[in-house]
């Protein structure tokens, strides 16, 4: 299949926990500490030396040809979809070998239908349901895992402290327990009312939630202390904007982690509602002006990844992001870096890039296997192919594709203990 977007490569912002690390590599039992305005020094990180890769190829039919957006993956099933554009609604299942097991189509203006996809569909295959939400109605819409209507709800609304009434967007959303999904509310910080000064108005409301997946009602809401309440989003002279587009919830395992970006610290929250400090950064975001804000990467035994985001509009970007730092802990040295990672598979060191577009939402995985997946492209492979610049089962793979093939999903899981 031609290229969508080149290279789409997604570090997923997924945390594990280790024991931290202090600013500047000294090591502290409780959390990590960050300094956000260090300079470091760089470091080379080969994928396959702290992970392990698997490549699934999506198979490649009349019946099958999508732009490969994994929605979730589940212990049997890849759920994936194009964009709603060029898609029409249509919802892909795959089994974990890359087998089209069939596809539905739920788009209309019914009750029973979305006008659209917005966000990550949730998977939770535990109950045999799906949950697609559409942003344009509000509706959370619940299907069984053959695309039938189950039921539905409306995202809940709230009134900030002057008494406006406001309502609270869900993304992203994922699956916690058998009963319940955990959501972000994705407008906390990121409201436009049309001016900065309006949107510092806005209400200190709290930025996560526990909702029933019955019927959508609250059951908790997560309280993360902060000062007052700081705009996530920059306006240029021009009228350009830019905009932190990283998730604050981030799964993990049998929890997850919170960003609350207004706050210097970063929580664990676990399955028994339990929530720890994991991650302070220094200074604090309040003290500073502009901001730099911090947000969590993929963590292993070994490796702690993050990424700082300067609330500044960067004006060497057409599409006005925001400059960005992508850095790791090394625990055995003990130190930070700014990193570049390599997958092995290729031979001529191809680096695995965090993906910054605005327009395309990064895709955390709700598995307790797996750290992050990438979609590579099979024209990219077939050139690779062609050029001998791969190996292993990567190379097997590409040699069975053309450049009209669905993409290829490497998923890299977390090594077992």
């Amino acid at each position: 299949m031609k290229k969508v977007n080149t290279i789409l490569v997604i570090i997923l912002f997924v945390m594990a926990g280790c024991t931290g690390c202090k600013q500047s590599g000294v090591e502290s039992n409780d959390f990590i500490t960050v300094d956000v305005t260090a300079d470091y020094p760089k470091k080379e990180l080969v994928l396959q030396d702290f992970l392990d890769v698997e490549y699934i190829p999506l198979e490649s039919s009349d019946e099958f040809i999508t732009a490969g957006y994994v929605q979730a993956i589940g212990k049997n099933i890849l759920l994936v979809r194009n964009t709603n554009q060029a898609g029409g609604g249509n919802i892909f299942f795959f089994d974990r070998n890359g087998k089209g097991l069939r596809k539905i189509n739920r788009r209309g203006q019914s009750g029973e239908e979305y006008i659209n996809i917005t966000g990550l569909i949730t998977l939770d295959e535990s109950n045999g349901e799906m949950f697609v939400h559409c942003g344009v109605s509000r509706d959370v819409l619940v299907y069984d895992l053959s695309g039938n209507f189950k039921r539905s709800f409306k995202y809940m609304d709230r009134a900030d402290k002057s008494g406006r009434f406001k309502y609270i967007y869900y993304d992203p959303v994922y699956s916690f327990d058998r009963d319940h999904l955990i959501v972000q509310d994705f407008f906390s910080g990121r409201d436009f009312s049309g001016t900065e000064e309006g949107n510092r108005d806005m209400e200190s409301r709290n930025i996560f939630w526990i909702i029933s997946k019955r019927d959508g009602s609250v059951t908790r809401e997560i309280k993360i202390p902060f000062e007052k309440k700081i705009f996530q989003v920059v306006f240029s002279a021009s009228g350009g904007v830019g905009m932190v587009e990283n998730p604050g919830l981030i799964p993990y395992r049998d929890g997850c982690i919170l960003v609350e970006p207004s706050a210097d610290t970063i929580y664990r929250y676990s399955a028994d509602h339990n929530m720890t400090p994991f991650i302070v950064r220094t200074p604090s975001v309040q003290s500073m002006n502009p901001e730099v804000f911090l947000f969590p990467g993929v963590i292993t035994e070994r490796y702690c990844f993050m990424q700082t985001i300067k609330k500044e509009y960067d004006k060497t970007e057409s599409r006005g992001y925001m400059p960005r730092t992508d850095l790791v802990y090394d625990r055995q040295e003990k130190k930070i870096f700014k990193y570049t990672v390599y997958n092995d598979d290729f031979t001529n060191e191809r680096p695995i890039k965090n993906l910054v577009d605005a327009i395309l939402k990064l895709t955390v995985v709700n598995n307790e296997e797996i750290a992050f997946m990438e979609k590579i492209e099979a024209d990219e492979l077939v050139e690779a192919y062609e050029k001998g610049q791969l190996k292993g089962r990567l190379k097997e793979i590409a040699a069975q594709l053309n450049e009209d093939s669905n993409p290829v999903i490497m998923l890299a899981k977390y090594r077992k203990q």
